[in-house]
């Protein structure tokens, strides 16, 4: 399966709790992080949601 890398680029700090929560879910939680994870709908939708957040990669 295809596979994308995502990077978090920006604080969750004063951020709403559902965001916090999907960068939590995605595997992230701290600037710089980064994690492989498998290109499906479901990820694609949750790194849209905060996509001001974190940048893909690759």
């Amino acid at each position: 399966m295809a596979k994308v890398i995502v990077k978090q680029v920006k604080s969750t700090i004063g951020r709403p709790e559902s965001q916090v929560k999907i960068v939590k879910a995605l595997g992230l939680g701290r600037i710089g992080k980064t994690k492989e994870l498998t290109d499906t709908p479901s990820v694609r939708g949750m790194i849209a949601k905060v996509a001001h957040l974190v940048e893909v990669v690759k």
